[in-house]
């Protein structure tokens, strides 16, 4: 799914998960002295507000995607970043306080598999917590971009089927795969833009199903697609809303595989 270099993925969601990392890490509850573990890395904006929050000791991290792994490594040297899916963590069991997963659970091949990982390394009564955008109710940061899709090409796949991305669904995921204690929420970001290019261009660079949707269509639905967005935002700099459902649940001794 993402194949695009690390830059290009820090352009187009990367203005969005550094500032959702704080808030996440509020939410799950992370403080000093724990070891966590960042699930689905990408290219290190939760590894940046954990490294600072405890130290690199303290954080490791895994990802499939071999570029992001090494912009990881490159931006944060001391942290043990490692290439490896969700669904097999090459971690013994109970190594962390917490396992958490940002922008990532909608994009494993096996949610259920790649929680259920999370759950078995996070030791008993640690904290397993993931947060994915809300595609599913038209809150997250693209929901503009496919609205302005599915008017020009009601077929598109889009995002809003994606695992976890509806009220209720991360939730869900976590309690069949055995997490006690089980809560979720809601906390949203506000990203100012330049202007409209600034915010557009990143569309264009290919990073996932977004940017594999407009490198797939001819220049005339890509122009199509572009002056819809244009004319649905309002006049001057894009100010951005996006909403994230956000889950947490306790890890027990025998969690379901």
């Amino acid at each position: 799914m993402f194949t695009a270099a690390a830059d290009s993925y820090d352009r187009f969601m990367g203005r969005y998960s550094g500032p959702l990392a704080a808030k996440f890490c509020d939410f799950t509850g992370v403080q000093p002295a724990m070891r966590v573990l960042d699930v689905g890395c990408g290219p290190g904006a939760l590894v940046t507000e954990l490294e600072r929050r405890l130290g690199a000791d303290a954080v490791s991290a895994v990802d499939p995607a071999e570029q992001f792994v090494a912009a990881a490594r490159e931006r944060h040297p001391q942290v043990d970043v490692r290439v490896a899916p969700a669904e097999s963590l090459p971690f013994e069991d109970a190594a962390f306080d917490a396992a958490l997963a940002q922008l990532v659970v909608h994009f494993m091949r096996d949610p259920l598999t790649g929680i259920g990982e999370m759950a078995r390394v996070t030791r008993d009564g640690g904290v397993v917590s993931a947060c994915v955008w809300d595609h599913a109710g038209g809150g997250g940061p693209l929901s503009l971009f496919w609205t302005a899709v599915h008017e020009l090409d009601p077929d598109a796949e889009g995002e809003s089927s994606l695992a976890g991305s509806g009220q209720g669904q991360l939730a869900e995921l976590f309690e069949r795969a055995g997490l006690e204690d089980v809560e979720e929420s809601s906390i949203a970001v506000t990203v100012e833009h330049a202007g409209f290019e600034e915010w557009w261009e990143p569309y264009t660079l290919g990073v996932g199903p977004a940017g594999a949707y407009l490198r797939g269509v001819d220049a005339q639905k890509r122009a199509a697609v572009r002056e819809r967005c244009r004319n649905a935002l309002p006049p001057g700099p894009p100010v951005i809303t996006a909403k994230a459902w956000v889950a947490r649940g306790t890890s027990c001794a025998a969690p379901h595989r």
